[in-house]
């Protein structure tokens, strides 16, 4: 192995170990002169530079050593003025701009409607925001169409970006993963494919389901993983069911998306879905009476996706027909697409509701 390539090694060791800002500013300028007597030689283009790398890295440089296998980690800096490009090294201080993710704005944690059914996915998903790599790793999150584990999954990456500027996010679902690989592959980018999952600080990915069956793409993720977790970097990974039911899944990712923690998020219940129109309600602008959530939250109850979306039928139904949004009319509006459910009516609640309006005691109704 050249000199060269040594030092390749141990650059790859040391940038999934550091951030990306002391990246660029410390290492990208070295350059390797070749090993002499056991001895990796090193040039750093300042005598700051020199002292700082040696008070700060010199662990972590070994450590890569190590692993490459040499029973000495030895290594040197020498100041080579010409061995770098002459700039003035604070000015590697500011890196590239870091490239923004493709989080959806609207998916934050601020508009996420936290129930009984999403309340463990929702603080997991808290937890790893507040300290990406270190709490849960992998993150599995799992429950059927709908439910909200895209927008916690955003709701993450927006959370990090925000408190970690300088921290590389990607978001992908399973399915354009998949084609990525298939265009890497015929085009001969494998090593650029690599680089750009590889190198994250956090890896979302939506779907994870849809990995089974495809034998190249497990493989490419499989080593993705290992890479990731290894280098202590988040990932969290969402499905419509949990790894043990992923059918046609390889053992070894299995195993590998159960070492973390898996949380699942049900179908939320009439509370929240009604807090969840609310939310949509006052994120819009409009007023819309608490009887008349109710009924829209009482017609749908698969999931918030087919909530959200007769909710801004009847709205649209009600603006078209320059009408207010009645009950009477979101049940017009929503007949085309949901039968009406029979609501549980107490007895009682209707006597209670009754004897308020006519300001009489619920006994004198019953003739008590």
């Amino acid at each position: 192995m050249t000199h060269e390539a040594v030092w390749q090694h141990v650059l790859e060791h040391i940038r999934r170990n550091i951030t990306e800002v002391e990246y660029h500013t410390w290492f990208e300028r070295i350059r390797p002169l070749g090993v002499r007597e056991g001895v990796l030689e090193l040039a750093v283009p300042t005598s700051f530079a020199l002292d700082w790398i040696r008070r700060h890295y010199a662990e972590l440089i070994q450590e890569a050593l190590t692993l490459l296998g040499a029973q000495v980690p030895r290594f040197e800096l020498k100041v080579v003025p010409g061995a770098a490009v002459q700039e003035d090294i604070f000015q590697a201080a500011v890196p590239p701009e870091t490239p923004k993710p493709r989080l959806n704005p609207k998916y934050t944690f601020e508009n996420f409607v936290v129930g009984p059914n999403n309340s463990m996915a929702h603080a997991a998903a808290v937890a790893v925001a507040e300290s990406p790599g270190r709490a849960y790793n992998p993150l599995f999150i799992y429950g059927g169409v709908g439910l909200g584990k895209t927008h916690l999954m955003h709701a993450v990456g927006h959370s990090v970006a925000k408190r970690f500027p300088h921290l590389k996010i990607e978001y992908v679902s399973t399915e354009t993963f998949t084609n990525e690989l298939i265009n890497a592959i015929r085009e001969d980018r494998m090593a650029e494919f690599r680089e750009r999952y590889r190198s994250v600080d956090l890896l979302l990915v939506d779907d994870i389901q849809f990995i089974a069956g495809k034998e190249r793409t497990q493989e490419e993720f499989f080593h993705t993983f290992n890479a990731l977790y290894e280098a202590h970097k988040q990932i969290i990974l969402s499905s419509d069911r949990p790894p043990k039911d992923i059918l046609t899944l390889e053992a070894r990712l299995r195993s590998r998306f159960e070492w973390g923690l898996i949380t699942d998020i049900q179908p939320p219940d009439l509370e929240t879905r009604i807090a969840i129109l609310k939310m949509n309600a006052e994120q819009r602008g409009l007023r819309v009476g608490e009887d008349v959530l109710e009924y829209i939250a009482r017609q749908v109850t698969s999931n918030i996706r087919e909530l959200e979306g007769a909710f801004m039928r009847a709205v649209a139904y009600a603006s078209l027909n320059g009408v207010e949004l009645t009950r009477s009319v979101a049940a017009k509006a929503l007949s085309e697409i949901f039968a009406p459910r029979e609501v549980e009516v107490d007895p009682q609640e209707i006597v209670r509701v009754v004897a308020e309006h006519f300001a009489l005691r619920p006994e004198d109704l019953l003739g008590g």
